[in-house]
């Protein structure tokens, strides 16, 4: 995609990154590895950066100023990414940006007192099958990310493997510390973009760093604790599940969190607020900018659910891939947007914590395929009566 106007041919390569070690040396592996994605990445993001016409000056004088928030979140993050700079032979603050891209374009508006670029949204339809809901008695998470199309040239799948904790695995934009993913303790997570009139008031935690933090986690009560308290720059719908059993959705304002359970043992959710309670207390402004959340929220609740109680990996991918409205559909291929850029389904990925197994398509309006990653795992199972009766019937 060397151009707003060119379409890929084949489907991006998807390489696998596997790092181990204390996080400078985790981060100088995951540099080294994934270099060439990292650099089309920051690229492709200094072009935005020059939209708004923020210097590299700039730049670090914005990462000076979250690098207190980091530190206090988790001061290790800092040294990994310094390390992934490092490895990949470019400026740390070019890889703090990769992993608060958002964020550092809103605080650069407002620390220059300027009218603020338009950002387009990081549009997301996620989706969470409980056993009670699937034909295998297994948890499915998924989700289709919508960005922009030339990301899918620089994404990669990082496997952690870890001395502190669960190992994981994510697909992320390379550089990143995480997106979507998995840990061996049967934990996963995906995350969908929320607007709201609280956002960017104030400093939070970048919100790659949580998404981290969730899969660092050995037990769900942690990792739903780091999505609920952790104060944030903006909203945003991270969506947790866990191969016992459990899935819940967190409908996240900067500085309040609202809950979703599941419904007939699914839950979906796109781009726009759905808690009632969330409703009466803020106001909605995502649907401005992606009113076709609507309508994808409930197409694939429209095919996910009639199938509940056999619903299988199948089923929530050909939910995933679904054209109705296109280009402006679930599944979407690459189209120009309001900003002209080139948006596209990025990816479609689907997850079976339990097995440990990841699938990946890239661009799959136009590349159907899947590549598939694996996970040794390493899950408490639960004792009581009723999850060993549903593996029971499952096998």
């Amino acid at each position: 995609m060397t151009s707003q106007q060119s379409f890929p041919t084949t489907a991006p390569e998807l390489p696998l990154i596997e790092v181990s070690g204390a996080p400078r040396e985790r981060g100088r592996q995951y540099g080294e590895q994934a270099a060439p994605w990292i650099k089309r990445g920051i690229a492709h993001y200094s072009r935005q950066l020059e939209t708004s016409k923020l210097s590299w000056k700039e730049l670090q004088k914005i990462v000076a100023t979250f690098e207190p928030t980091i530190a206090a979140f988790d001061p290790t993050y800092i040294d990994e990414m310094h390390g992934i700079a490092e490895g990949a032979g470019v400026e740390y603050a070019a890889v703090v940006m990769l992993n608060a891209r958002t964020e550092v374009l809103k605080l650069a508006d407002r620390m220059r007192q300027q009218q603020p670029v338009p950002i387009d949204p990081d549009g997301c339809t996620g989706v969470i099958a409980l056993p009670e809901a699937t034909a295998s008695g297994r948890v499915i998470h998924a989700q289709n990310w919508d960005w922009k199309a030339e990301c899918a040239e620089s994404s990669v799948v990082l496997k952690v493997h870890r001395e502190d904790g669960p190992d994981y695995l994510t697909f992320t934009e390379a550089g990143a510390l995480a997106r979507s993913g998995m840990n061996a303790a049967g934990i996963s997570i995906t995350a969908n973009y929320l607007e709201c009139e609280r956002d960017y008031r104030t400093l939070g935690v970048p919100l790659a760093l949580i998404r981290r933090k969730v899969l660092e986690q050995e037990r769900l009560a942690f990792a739903m604790q780091a999505v609920y308290v952790t104060a944030k720059s903006a909203a945003n719908n991270i969506m947790v599940a866990h191969a016992g059993g459990v899935g819940i959705d967190f409908e996240c304002a900067p500085d309040e969190t609202f809950q979703l359970l599941a419904e007939q043992g699914v839950i979906v959710h796109a781009n726009h607020w759905k808690s009632p309670v969330a409703l009466g207390k803020l106001r909605e402004l995502g649907i401005q900018k992606m009113p076709d959340s609507l309508y994808r929220d409930e197409r694939v609740r429209q095919l996910v659910l009639p199938h509940a109680g056999q619903i299988t990996v199948d089923t929530i991918k050909n939910a995933l891939f679904d054209d109705f409205e296109t280009p402006w559909s679930v599944c979407r291929p690459p189209r120009p947007n309001s900003s002209n850029n080139l948006s596209a389904t990025v990816a479609m990925i689907v997850m079976e914590p339990e097995q440990g197994v990841m699938e990946v398509s890239m661009l799959p309006a136009l590349f159907p395929t899947f590549s598939t990653f694996r996970l040794d795992m390493e899950i408490a199972r639960p004792k009581s009566a009723g999850a060993g009766a549903r593996r029971a019937v499952a096998a």
